[in-house]
């Protein structure tokens, strides 16, 4: 209680301090009385208190994003990616699938009711430069979540020169600071899945380690159980302090080239188009792109075991790119070459402009080299090389790309000139 002293001053109620030009003291209410610093000392401690409990009241309640419907997802991958219809529909479907999965899961319904729902992953197949990885970094994009690519190609069997199958793992964390909680949403993207194919049709003539040995590694990741990732990837050892991550949430696309699988495809539907009442157009039509209709039992074939072809339940194709959409591809998606080159020169105040007849020459050597889209950019990039070294030093405002110019730059190119004769 505050006091009156004898000077006629106040008597803080917390500190004692008396009532001074230099410490002045109020009375808050009758009976009550505080000096300036500590009344600031309340108002602070009361300011970090209540920031401490919207805190801990933002962890306990996150907001979650909605989930975009399947034709959401299919119209956001339309900016960026060209043609390939089905995979898309198929990509869409699987990742809303998936992320309603768990999003009953946040809602603690999965133990209330009977039905178990698994999750889908994903394995693309198709040719090189079709957008198997584009697919899945795009989504990625689209949801806001970890998302990380890794090579199968460098994965072995513990115990052997390479990276233990966990450590694929570890990409994911560092992409969201080792945050396990976030990690365990993510999307994991394993490339050159085929690559990992079984060596021998006779598993016990040698051991296969980064083939066979590899895909029984991956069957834990994929199903869903708790594994100890090395944080630092790479190899583990007795020493090393390990992450638990839950992968039953992780989301798995696998993509390969799977260069050769059009022969299994083909031995199959032999089968059904070879003898009377044989179609020959039809034949002719299926030879042009055997891989849509790649079945499970082709990736068996292949050299892929059964236990991880049951674990990737959606399977679908991508189409090899055509001349029309090689040339859609240059200027349509949002992140088009064409447009990414005409941005960079318009940051130079230069305007870019590609002539109809220079498109269809990239075009034309993109089929030609056999590199899919991502032939595109090597072209490109191989004829603007002199013009993105000398217009930022000229005075130049506009610069055409015509096809004479095209045929010029690629002929002074030794590793292009025997093909730029045309």
């Amino acid at each position: 209680m505050a006091k009156k002293n004898t000077g006629n001053g106040l008597r803080c109620a917390m500190c004692g301090a008396v009532d001074s030009a230099s410490t002045p003291v109020v009375e808050i209410m009758p009976g009550l009385a505080l000096c300036t610093d500590c009344i600031d000392y309340i108002d602070k401690a009361a300011q970090s208190e209540l920031s401490q409990r919207e805190s801990a009241s933002s962890k306990k309640a996150p907001q979650r994003r909605s989930i975009p419907k399947p034709k959401e997802i299919k119209q956001f991958l339309d900016q960026y990616i060209i043609g390939q219809e089905e995979a898309k529909k198929y990509m869409s479907v699987a990742v809303y699938n998936h992320y309603k999965r768990i999003e009953r899961l946040d809602a603690g319904l999965q133990d209330s009711e009977d039905v178990d729902i698994e999750k889908s992953n994903v394995i693309l197949v198709g040719p090189t430069g079709t957008g198997k990885t584009l697919l899945a970094k795009t989504i990625a994009k689209l949801l806001d979540v970890p998302f990380t690519i890794v090579d199968a190609t460098v994965l072995t069997e513990a115990g052997y020169v390479g990276e233990d199958i966990e450590s694929l793992l570890t990409r994911l964390l560092q992409a969201c600071d080792y945050d396990v909680k976030k990690a365990e949403r993510g999307i994991v993207f394993i490339d050159e899945i085929d690559k990992i194919a079984r060596k021998s049709d006779n598993p016990s003539i040698t051991r296969d380690v980064s083939g066979e040995g590899v895909q029984q590694g991956l069957l834990k990741l994929l199903e869903g159980s708790t594994v100890l990732v090395p944080p630092n990837g790479g190899r583990k050892h007795p020493e090393q302090k390990m992450i638990p991550v839950d992968t039953k949430n992780i989301l798995f696309v696998c993509g390969g080239a799977f260069d050769g699988i059009e022969r299994k495809i083909a031995a199959r539907l032999n089968t059904h188009i070879v003898g009377y009442g044989h179609n020959s157009g039809e034949a002719k039509k299926q030879r042009e792109n055997l891989m849509r209709y790649v079945m499970p039992q082709d990736l068996k074939s292949f050299g892929l075991i059964p236990e991880i072809i049951g674990r990737l339940p959606v399977l679908t194709a991508l189409d090899p790119l055509d001349r029309e959409a090689l040339r859609r591809i240059l200027v349509e998606p949002k992140n088009a070459i064409v447009r990414q080159y005409q941005k960079l020169f318009e940051m130079d105040g230069v305007e870019l402009k590609f002539t109809d007849e220079a498109l269809d020459t990239i075009v034309d050597k993109a089929i030609e080299y056999k590199l899919g889209a991502r032939g595109l950019r090597s072209i490109v990039e191989s004829f603007m090389v002199d013009a993105m070294y000398e217009t930022p030093s000229s005075d130049t405002k506009t610069f055409e790309v015509t096809r004479e110019y095209i045929l010029d730059k690629l002929s002074q190119n030794p590793g292009l000139n025997q093909s730029a004769g045309k």
